[in-house]
């Protein structure tokens, strides 16, 4: 656990090899890649290797990283902890992880392999997370028992009635909500993580280009063609696309990581995330419920956009900032909202009558269905908003005049240190929600007119102002402090 704390994939700079997409699933969307046809003949089934990125977004809930059938999957379970899982026909052998996966703001890297070719049976099945061999595991593990030369039939489906899914169980409902990048499968081949990864002077565990071989059967998703996201750039297959259409390409990868809501940053269990952490909602409880997003600001200069609700719902949402350290909203207590006494550190513009708690008078109405915008200069404590293109308070963000402060004096002191970092942040009454956020990875509404910022990350409704830069971890290298 404190190897993925300390050295976890935050998106990678110090990498000479650039993943540039990354396919977005959603449970709720029922969003998976399958293929149901019989795969060629003349797989290798003891020996072959499995290797993805993923960033999870919601948690605590059965997350398939694919299944072959009823032979074989990767999974995470409903603790968060991940088990490799293999059937030979009449055994099922288990490689459970004795650690947990609950990390929002990461990319993990896994690679499982089979060799059951190999004499000592502690070295026919190893897998990796982020470049580190495991080696501790659950009770429930018996990989060791595997007998020598067996064939197990995961990632290959064998006949049209073991289909073979990326995101989901092969009897369907137990969807990977997240992003998932860089997809290998190497038949025949009992590859090592070192084959796709390796580590940079500060120990992180980032991508490299995989030139080895996939055998007969082997494929490799790369996401790269929204037209056909499912299309195997190794040339072997087609998976079909249930639900997923080219909107659910992302720009969010272990070689740039954006900003999304996170769940380790909310007051409590009835605020969650959907769409790839980009659409806060919440599923009963009583009162207000708020959440952080899982990058701070403490310099540099951010831009970042929201939708309004665009349903019956009562726009019963505070939309703002909030410093690290507030002890309400970080700190799961409950029935606060941004900008109000007890969270004087933040600010939350109300959507319902577009007040603003901790600034006098009105941020503007916006209506349902309105692209809201945020400009938030670090460097000199300066907030920004707008509606629909238009700044707010006759602004102008990027000659720097017409801002708000966001935090008030008491949290600028030397005891609280706000200022050092400082987030996205929503709070939503109860039942309600906020239709999306777009920090410029991934959106869940479709962008009538693509802008990106000055170094050309993010996909915006508006172009950021001169400056102003998408909330990504390349940005954040170069502007963040």
């Amino acid at each position: 656990m404190a190897f993925l704390e300390r050295n976890a994939n935050r998106g990678s700079i110090s990498t000479d090899y650039d993943i540039p997409y990354s396919l977005k699933l959603e449970p709720d969307n029922s969003e998976s890649l399958t293929y149901t046809g019989t795969q060629s003949t003349g797989g290798n089934a003891k020996t072959w290797t499995w290797a993805g990125w993923i960033k999870r977004t919601e948690l605590d809930g059965h997350s398939y990283l694919f299944s072959a059938g009823y032979t074989g999957f990767i999974f995470m379970s409903t603790e968060n902890w991940l088990r490799f899982a293999m059937y030979d026909g009449s055994t099922s052998y288990y490689l459970d992880l004795d650690m947990v996966f609950r990390d929002t703001s990461a990319w993990y890297h896994i690679v499982g392999q089979l060799d059951t070719t190999q004499a000592t049976a502690a070295d026919r099945c190893k897998i990796w997370v982020n470049g580190v061999r495991q080696t501790e595991f659950r009770a429930s593990t018996n990989y060791t028992t595997i007998p020598q030369n067996t064939e197990m039939q995961i990632g290959q489906t064998g006949s049209s009635s073991n289909w073979l899914k990326v995101g989901d169980w092969y009897a369907a409902g137990r969807y990977l909500a997240g992003y998932i990048a860089d997809w290998h499968f190497t038949d025949g081949v009992a590859n090592e993580a070192d084959a796709f990864g390796r580590f940079d002077s500060n120990g992180v565990w980032v991508p490299k280009k995989y030139t080895g071989s996939y055998g007969t059967i082997g494929y490799y998703l790369d996401f790269s063609d929204s037209a056909n996201l499912g299309d195997d750039a190794n040339g072997s297959y087609s998976f079909s696309e249930g639900n997923i259409t080219a909107a659910d390409q992302a720009t969010d990868t272990p070689t740039n990581n954006f900003c999304t809501m996170n769940q380790n940053a909310r007051t409590n269990g009835n605020i969650r995330t959907q769409e790839g952490g980009t659409y806060v909602t919440t599923d009963g409880g009583s009162g207000w419920c708020s959440m952080l997003g899982t990058m701070a600001m403490s310099a540099g200069k951010w831009y970042w956009e929201a939708l309004v609700n665009d349903n019956g719902d009562a726009l019963t949402v505070y939309v703002g900032i909030a410093p690290h350290n507030d002890p309400y909203v970080p700190h799961h207590q409950t029935g606060y909202y941004l900008g109000n006494v007890e969270t004087a550190g933040s600010m939350g513009w109300y959507l319902s009558d577009g007040s603003n708690k901790n600034q006098n008078g009105s941020w503007g109405n916006p209506a349902r269905g309105d692209k809201i915008m945020f400009a938030y200069d670090a460097d000199n404590i300066k907030m920004y908003y707008g509606i629909n293109g238009t700044w707010g308070n006759s602004a102008n963000p990027a000659n720097g005049t017409g801002s708000v402060t966001s935090i008030d004096s008491y949290w600028m002191s030397a005891v609280h240190n706000a200022l050092d970092f400082v987030l996205p942040a929503v709070t939503v009454y109860q039942g309600k929600h906020m239709k999306g956020f777009n920090f410029g990875g991934y959106c869940a509404w479709t962008i009538a007119s693509g802008n990106a910022d000055a170094n050309g990350y993010g996909n915006f409704e508006y172009a950021p102002p001169s400056g102003f830069y998408a909330l990504c971890s390349k940005n954040l290298a170069e502007f963040g402090g």
